[in-house]
């Protein structure tokens, strides 16, 4: 089999509008490039862009040696309703915005000329989701050239039947009968190799001599080449067995993994929802390094770029199918097509996943009140079984809002169909008033509830749980799952452990400040299988819903036009980890020194609530110039008393508690700032210290890698520090970028609120800091220079063959 790369030079415009057609390379958002206003009617869902209807096209050449093969097109995210013309033939349709999908192109093909493939993109029908979508190609497309007789795609299927001997077992379908040889390869040298025949599909059961197993801790890997013919399929595995019962929990390799979990939405930040290898593996990297060791997709299958580099790095996945099944949350959502294509739908997911030592859970949607209705109900059922049939393998869950549940089911639920019709004529009518000048845009729908949530705080949606109502409607449909997935639920935890004897409890959406309850009852109760914190990265659209902003960086608190992302990360938009995550990294005991986090000394006026911010604490005690001024200081650490000190002087001790933090009102002083656990023997056990930036400023580029190889991403972070490289929060400037070598994919600040977007080359800093992304076209150097005007700086960056 020849893998195609078929992502470059595409032409796109907008379908049945008179602009000029752009060339383009593949993966592209062409949302991230529409204008943004209170008018577009998918708000700030999607961060204010319009949607849009688009024309993809590409010619290329298909030498006559093809004619006797079979050509396969791949397209692994087309954001939405996409259809494939191959030479002004139909060849392909799909829905979905978030499922890779096929299309058989070798009837439509000419032969020895110049062939057309025009992709179709149908994303003005707005609003249709709760999220910044993107629009368009936004995930790569290959063309798969196949001998007559073949594997089939997806046709190599590799599980694990024990460790101890290490036995696997391999699943081979093709065309033909015939001979199949499987090797088994560690770095370049077999390992294992069996034959057999096979009459079309065949089963081979191999055991690798000194095998070496997958873990989160050694996530190593093998490859299956798998030869039929002239035709050879090789797939990336790790040997890994999974269990999940009642008794011991969830298991791998037989010991138990209790699940610290984060929810990521597919975008890459000011990327848009472009999907590149390198973003994504940023993205997994940045949460392992703060002691997640999982990942919800919520609420779309993950990128296959996403599952490969969380087999590289050691980083579970629980891929989840929908937002939606057979009831409207936004009126254009993917309820008109979800019963005639969830099949397809969870088979493309499943066949993409299989082999990925990473996934481990499959979930079938997200806070779907259909769980509430007989119907759905037994829809719950039969998707769990579907899932089974597909993939015995791995447990599967759905994500419910217990107390949304319970409302839908007494007429008050976020969702119906009526409110979904209701609030996209509430738009019409708010953008026709907007257009006259009339008046504001009101939240509607969820984004009503979410505004609540933020004035009222996280205790509405987790007390309103506990009701026994909410226990009556969840119920049914959590028998019919193997694991019962609960948004923000963990008050009826241990209630429900006793109520429920066999019952498996997930975490599937949590309020951060609930990550040490969650850990210490999960270490008691096997049942208790983990928790995905929402949220874990910040993510562009449903914008402002976890931000805690102030006025000198957010000029309106109303979430309108300007706001660009949730700001409910526990890692921001660019990659920063925040005092939540640091909150977080305690709770889950990846550390066991103090982690000290401040407030903003030097913000003050009002600032926006929310329900999913802890804090907006930063690990800085860099505020200068704001000597004498109300500090707020926590320290996060596992220990009986904590003690701060400010230049050697003690500002106080306090008890820990039942619980992980600290908070300290002091005074802000230049210095050092010091935090000192003890047990409770009064024995100092660990400590840990910020010291404030010099009076020096630096205006510094600094690329996360010293290389780069050809066409790959280059992330730049540009910072104001002192010359020890100490961050300096209170330098605020517009940087001005100039690259050469390379193409500036994207640049911005990590700032939820952002009128200029992420496509100029120029940004605004946030707490003194901006990130960069470059695309490295050229084998060379890559010279990229920042300038505020006063201060410049200048780096390389080596570009290597690829």
């Amino acid at each position: 089999m020849q893998v195609i790369d078929f992502n470059a030079n595409w032409n796109y415009k907008h379908l049945n509008v008179n602009d000029e057609a752009k060339i383009i390379n593949i993966p592209h958002d062409a949302m991230l490039s529409e204008p943004r206003s209170e008018a577009n009617p998918g708000g700030g869902n999607i961060s204010w862009f319009a949607g849009g209807d688009y024309l993809y096209s590409k010619t290329f050449d298909v030498p006559m040696e093809y004619c006797d093969k079979t050509i396969v097109f791949e397209f692994e995210g087309v954001y939405k309703n996409s259809e494939v013309y191959i030479n002004g033939e139909k060849a392909g349709y799909r829905p979905y915005g978030y499922t890779n999908f096929y299309v058989e192109a070798h009837r439509f093909l000419k032969f020895g000329e110049k062939n057309e493939i025009q992709v179709i993109v149908h994303n003005s029908d707005q609003p249709n989701s709760r999220w910044y979508s993107g629009s368009g190609i936004y995930r790569p497309v290959h063309m798969y050239v196949l001998n007559k007789d073949h594997i089939l795609l997806n046709g190599v299927k590799i599980r694990t039947i024990s460790i101890e001997p290490a036995v696997i077992e391999v699943d081979v379908d093709t065309t033909d009968a015939g001979e199949v040889q499987v090797e088994i390869i560690d770095k370049e040298i077999v390992v294992a190799k069996k034959k057999a025949y096979t009459d079309r599909k065949v089963t081979l059961q191999i055991e690798i001599p000194n095998a070496k197993s997958w873990d989160l801790e050694n996530p190593n890997l093998y490859t299956c080449k798998v030869t039929f013919g002239e035709e050879q399929v090789e797939e990336s595995f790790g040997m890994r067995t999974l269990e999940v019962d009642s008794e011991h929990g969830l298991r791998i390799n037989g010991k138990r993994v209790i699940l610290r979990g984060a929810c990521i939405h597919h975008d890459n930040g000011i990327l848009g929802a472009c999907c590149y290898p390198e973003a994504e593996e940023r993205k997994v990297r940045i949460l392992k390094e703060n002691g997640y060791n999982s990942i919800r997709s919520a609420h779309n299958p993950c990128s296959k770029a996403l599952l490969e580099a969380c087999d590289r790095l050691g980083m579970l996945v629980m891929d989840e199918y929908v937002d939606v099944w057979y009831i409207h949350k936004t009126e254009y959502d993917y309820v008109n097509y979800f019963m005639d294509w969830w099949q397809e739908d969870l088979k493309d997911m499943v066949d993409k996943d299989y082999n990925h030592p990473c996934v481990v859970m499959y979930s079938t949607g997200n806070e779907v009140s259909e769980t509430a209705q007989k119907r759905g109900i037994e829809l719950t059922g039969q998707m769990t079984e579907y899932l089974h049939s597909l993939d015995p393998t791995r447990p599967v869950t759905c994500g419910v809002n217990i107390f949304f549940n319970f409302l839908s089911s007494i007429g008050f639920g976020v969702y119906t169909d009526e409110k979904a019709k209701k609030n996209a004529d509430k738009a019409i009518e708010d953008e026709q008033s907007l257009l006259s000048g009339k008046k504001k845009k009101k939240p509607v729908g969820s984004e009503f509830y979410n505004t609540l949530a933020g004035i009222f705080g996280d205790t509405t949606m987790k007390v309103g749980a506990t009701l026994r109502g909410c226990d009556v409607k969840t119920r049914d449909a959590y028998a019919n799952m193997d694991i019962a997935g609960y948004n923000y639920g963990i008050l009826r935890y241990k209630s429900d452990l006793k109520k429920y004897p066999k019952r498996l409890i997930l975490g599937t959406e949590t309020f951060c400040k609930d990550a040490y309850s969650f850990w210490e009852m999960a270490k008691k109760h096997p049942r208790i299988i983990g928790d995905f914190v929402w949220a874990g990265m910040d993510y562009l659209g449903e914008v402002g819903i976890g931000s805690w902003e102030y006025e000198e960086y957010a000029p309106r608190f109303d979430n309108g036009n300007g706001w660009m992302t949730a700001g409910s990360g526990r890692i921001d938009i660019i990659g920063n980890p925040i005092g939540e995550a640091a909150y977080t990294k305690v709770a889950f005991e990846c550390t066991d020194k103090p982690i000290i986090a401040v407030r903003p000394v030097s913000q003050k006026g009002k600032h926006s609530p929310s329900a999913w911010k802890m804090t907006d604490a930063r690990e800085s005690w860099s505020w200068n110039g704001c000597n004498g001024n109300k500090a707020i200081v926590e320290v996060y650490v596992r220990a009986y008393m904590v003690e701060l000190l400010i230049n050697g002087k003690s500002v106080g001790r306090k008890k820990i508690g039942n619980g992980c933090r600290a908070i300290f009102k002091t005074t802000y002083e230049d210095g050092e700032i010091r935090a000192i656990a003890y047990d409770d023997n009064g024995r100092e056990i660990s400590d840990s210290s910020l010291k404030t930036a010099g009076n020096d400023t630096v205006l510094r580029a600094v690329p996360e890698e010293k290389t780069v190889k050809q066409g790959g991403l280059c992330y730049i972070r540009l910072q104001y520090t002192d010359k020890d490289g100490i961050v300096k929060p209170k330098e605020r400037n517009i940087l001005h970028i100039k690259v050469d070598g390379g193409t500036l994919l994207g640049l911005g600040s990590a700032c939820p609120y952002n009128v200029d977007g992420y496509l100029n080359d120029y940004t605004d800093t946030y707490y003194g800091e901006a990130l960069a992304v470059v695309k490295a076209e050229e084998v060379g150097e890559i010279i990229f220079t920042v300038t505020d005007g006063k201060l410049s700086s200048s780096v390389k960056v080596l570009c290597e063959v690829r």
